[in-house]
């Protein structure tokens, strides 16, 4: 999976119950809690496809001595810094690990003409996240809006370029069963990202029939979340919920209009059973 779905299904880990949610005080620090998720997703079986294909998914999410962690698909986001109380400014900051897995496999794409363009290698990506959040906005104590930016640098040279992602979200619980959230988010990509996933060299074109083509850098989509998690014990704050899932990707400029790319449209989705420690 891309940085860029990554980034798409990222925002699932927030329908896990925020830290005020699960706390009695407003003015006390985040307690301790994990919550584990499994289930499946559709996501498109390489950028630009215009076929989806069904996987498996699972993330955790988890604040331990104020230290916040979450997972989704093959990335890690880690917030090193603590909260000071369960409502209010929070400010995020920490490391980025995520693993690309576009086109390394010829089973999973099954287009003949991007298979012909060659099978990629694992990219592997690192960085850090920074941004601010705030608990306690509109509709009550426990909603959460907040804005970080994740810039990352792959370390493999599979594309050996710089992928920066905006993202706003927003958060509430409707209920003590109920929590919906949205997110809209961007990404910035290097040339080195555009040549390697959306780019066709003479060799390329002459093995897959399709028109050369060397794209540049700049913003390479826009994103659009949607999600809620739903409890089946009659509490968010703790045992087993269903959580669903859906995200549109908008291809622009010269990576929409990649000979790489079936649809501009991206879309991604998943559904499956989280449970709160």
């Amino acid at each position: 999976m891309t940085l860029s779905a990554l980034r798409h299904l990222a925002f699932a880990a927030a329908l896990f119950p925020t830290a005020a949610f699960a706390q009695e005080a407003s003015d006390a620090p985040p307690r301790d809690s994990v919550t584990i998720g499994v289930g499946a997703a559709s996501i498109p079986r390489f950028e630009g496809a215009s076929e989806s294909t069904i996987i498996p998914a699972a993330a955790i999410r988890g604040t331990v001595s104020g230290i916040s962690f979450s997972t989704v698909g093959t990335g890690l986001y880690v917030d090193l810094v603590p909260a000071r109380a369960a409502t209010g400014i929070d400010f995020i900051l920490g490391p980025v690990a995520h693993v690309t897995l576009n086109r390394t496999s010829r089973k999973r794409t099954r287009d003949p003409q991007i298979n012909a363009l060659g099978k990629l290698d694992v990219a592997v990506e690192l960085g850090g996240d920074i941004g601010i959040s705030r608990t306690g906005v509109f509709t009550s104590d426990f909603d959460t809006l907040s804005f970080d930016v994740a810039v990352t640098h792959d370390v493999t040279g599979t594309h050996d370029s710089l992928i920066v992602t905006p993202t706003f979200a927003y958060a509430t619980p409707l209920s003590t069963k109920l929590y919906v959230g949205a997110s809209v988010s961007a990404n910035y990509v290097g040339k080195g990202y555009g040549r390697t996933y959306f780019g066709v060299d003479g060799a390329q074109s002459l093995a897959s029939a399709l028109p050369v083509y060397d794209p540049g850098s700049g913003i390479k989509d826009i994103n659009f979340g949607l999600l809620s998690n739903i409890s089946l014990s009659g509490d968010l704050r703790r045992g087993l919920s269903l959580f669903a899932l859906g995200n549109y990707a908008r291809l622009l400029g010269d990576f929409g209009r990649s000979p790489v790319v079936r649809d501009r449209g991206q879309w991604f989705g998943g559904v499956g059973l989280a449970y709160t420690f």
